[in-house]
Formats: C-alpha cells, sequence, structure tokens
C-alpha cells in the first residue's frame, strides 16, 4: 500500500472516529438536557448501535498510524501514540461499556441513579477522547504542513 494511501486511510479514520465521538456526546448531552424519555430512548438506542463504526474507526486509525509512524522516536510520534493508547483503553474500558449499558438500560426505561452515574461518567470520558484525538489530529496537521513545506523547499 502507498504511503499517501495510507495517509488518506489514516486521515479519514481518525476523521471518522473523532467525529463519531463528538456525535455520540453531543446527541447524549442534548438528549439528556432536552429531549423526552422517548428521545433519550432513540438516542441512546442509536448510540449503541453505532458503536461498531467507532471500534472500526479506532481501529482502522491505529493501524494505519503504527504503520506510518514506524520505528520512529521524534516526539510528536511518541505523543500521538500515547495519546492513542489512551483514548483506545478508554474506549475499550469506558467508552464501549457506558454505551451498552446505557442503550439496553434505556431500552427498559430503567433511567435510575446507575443510569445517572455512568452517564456522567461517559460524558466525561468521551470529553477525554475528544480532547486526546482532537490534539492527535492538529500533530497530525502539522505534521503534513511540515512535509509540504519540506518538499516545496526541496523542488
Amino acid at each position: 500500500m502507498s504511503r499517501t494511501t495510507l495517509v488518506a486511510i489514516h486521515g479519514i479514520a481518525g476523521a471518522t472516529a473523532l467525529l463519531t465521538i463528538v456525535t455520540f456526546w453531543g446527541s447524549a448531552l442534548t438528549a439528556e438536557l432536552v429531549l423526552s424519555t422517548a428521545g433519550i430512548v432513540i438516542v441512546r438506542t442509536a448510540i449503541l448501535y453505532a458503536v461498531p463504526v467507532l471500534v472500526l474507526a479506532m481501529i482502522a486509525a491505529g493501524a494505519s498510524g503504527t504503520r506510518l509512524a514506524g520505528r520512529s522516536r521524534a516526539p510528536v510520534i511518541v505523543a500521538k501514540r500515547r495519546r492513542t493508547m489512551l483514548a483506545a483503553a478508554n474506549g475499550l474500558i469506558v467508552l464501549v461499556p457506558s454505551a451498552v449499558f446505557l442503550g439496553l438500560r434505556a431500552q427498559v426505561g430503567q433511567f435510575g441513579a446507575p443510569f445517572a452515574v455512568v452517564q456522567i461518567v461517559e460524558l466525561a470520558a468521551g470529553a477525554v477522547n475528544i480532547l486526546l484525538l482532537g490534539l492527535n489530529m492538529k500533530s497530525g496537521f502539522s505534521m503534513r504542513a511540515r512535509r509540504v513545506r519540506a518538499g516545496k523547499a526541496a523542488s
């Protein structure tokens, strides 16, 4: 696979992951603040069914990023790796189980204290992942800009 293709896959997968988390986060918060119980059920069910999109995007972004980085020890690469590992762990340990719990609870109308606590934890963990993936995207754009400038300087 060419480097250009790999860069494109990485960018699309990373943007998809970030956009999906932002959509989940915003939808969950909006549902809780302004929608009826029926609206919360719809949003939580939609998030539950869309979790595989997020998981696949994270896997594709992580795999393509690892391949692009190779064995680089550049500080920007090391930082991106660290943020990616934290985001993946946060997703697997907190976000995916929370989405499943909240989706299933919403479908049976159980909106008590456990629902509220898990939702608060999920929103906090989601905000952390938005920050981590946003920083990774910013680093990726910076690396790309440096590469473009270096290519123009070589011309």
